[in-house]
């Protein structure tokens, strides 16, 4: 089976390629000091110190691996890519949520680098689906956990 296609903004990229250096630079080497040193305390068979830096270790080789294999099945979406007649990746969308009578802006972005803390929301989200597509002054019913809710979209923007 193919791996799958990763989208991400041009920011989304610069980000998980510092996670990546962040990682293999720096991480890596703290985490090995921090084995060694457990080791030099002696018996390891119950050294909480090396139980968790061992468990560290495990965890910073499984994130390099997951952000390798994202940034070689990676589809940048550039800027001028981005049309502002539909909502597609990349757009930011200003939507008004019909219920709360309250304008919310929305970033459509790939999964990898979706943040709903900064409204950033992946195109595979319930809410990042029924945008997709869709043009200025559309109404637009989402099926969320809570209900049903209606976005009218106000604004496209790259």
């Amino acid at each position: 089976m193919a791996d799958k296609e990763v989208l991400l903004t041009p920011e989304g990229l610069r980000k998980l390629e510092e996670e990546l250096e962040l990682l293999k630079s720096v991480k890596r080497r703290e985490v090995a000091e921090r084995i060694k040193v457990a080791i030099s305390y002696g018996d390891i068979s119950e050294n909480s110190e090396y139980e968790d830096a061992k468990n560290e270790q495990a965890f910073i080789e499984g994130r390099i691996m997951t952000l390798e294999k994202q940034l070689r099945n990676a589809r940048v979406i550039n800027e001028d890519e981005v049309d502002t007649n539909v909502v597609s990746i990349g757009s930011t969308v200003k939507v008004l949520d019909l219920d709360l009578d309250e304008e919310v802006e929305y970033t459509i972005v790939g999964s990898a680098e979706a943040n709903p803390a900064e409204n950033k929301i992946s195109n595979e989200s319930p809410v990042g689906k029924a945008l997709l597509g869709k043009q200025i002054g559309s109404i637009v019913e989402v099926n969320v956990p809570a209900g049903v809710i209606k976005f009218k979209i106000l604004e496209i923007k790259r």
